[in-house]
């Protein structure tokens, strides 16, 4: 497996005092940075998520990370057309199509693709058209795999909340799920990423899903790095993920 660092919140402990001038001479956390910390780490490609509110990652943050990245950005995006005109000029390795709304305070579930297939193609098609890997953020459920494969998605990437927020028997039957699942979109010739609430202590049940090509994890790792360092905390995923 691969890991993918979303550095979405060092962006929000930046805006927490320089979102009126992420430029200025002392602004702080960078993120280009941060970024740099991680790929160093080992991480092998780093995820933002562009929203529409801008609440964290800012418009030139995806500018600067793209050109100063040594490894792979993946943009995580809702589908708007403002976000879809930033992602085909930046053009980054990867974008994830992912549910958005202005009232969460992380993203709540997966992208609603079967539902939402007008409206999807076309970005689909233009991102594809522009040489950029794309992904569905989506449920465990066999019709969003589905679509996301009709519609030309190159990955899927599953929705772990509900698997994180669980425990006793509720959290094994979302594991059973989240196996099945990845089974269905491998056979089905997509790529198998997996994200959202996956920590140290998870980590190990993760392993047990079949086929993970990529993981994409961001508060975990940020919340460790306040106490080891961004270097250590990603090493220390990057170890839980090989199972040592």
């Amino acid at each position: 497996m691969k890991l993918g660092v979303n550095i979405d919140h060092v962006a929000t402990l930046r805006q927490a005092r320089y979102a009126a001038d992420i430029h200025a001479h002392n602004a702080e956390p960078n993120l280009v940075a941060a970024a740099a910390a991680c790929e160093q780490a080992g991480a092998h490609g780093i995820t933002i998520h562009l929203r529409a509110d801008r609440r964290h990652i800012q418009d030139a943050d995806v500018w600067e990370l793209r050109q100063s990245l040594r490894t792979r950005l993946n943009l995580e995006m809702g589908n708007t057309p403002e976000i879809l005109a930033i992602a085909l000029k930046v053009r980054p390795h990867e974008v994830c199509l992912v549910p958005e709304n202005r009232a969460e305070i992380t993203t709540e579930g997966g992208l609603e693709v079967a539902g939402q297939w007008d409206a999807l193609r076309p970005t689909v098609d233009q991102l594809r058209a522009g040489g950029i890997r794309v992904s569905m953020f989506i449920e465990p459920e066999a019709r969003q795999i589905e679509a996301s494969k009709a519609l030309g998605a190159d990955m899927v990437e599953l929705h772990t909340g509900a698997f994180a927020n669980a425990q006793g028997e509720p959290h094994r039957q979302e594991l059973v799920r989240l196996q099945q699942a990845a089974e269905l979109a491998h056979s089905i010739g997509l790529q198998v990423n997996a994200g959202h609430g996956i920590n140290y202590e998870n980590i190990a049940r993760i392993r047990q899903i079949p086929h993970l090509a990529e993981l994409n994890i961001g508060h975990s790792i940020v919340a460790r790095a306040i106490f080891v360092g961004m270097e250590q905390a990603v090493k220390d995923m990057l170890a839980g993920m090989a199972g040592r």
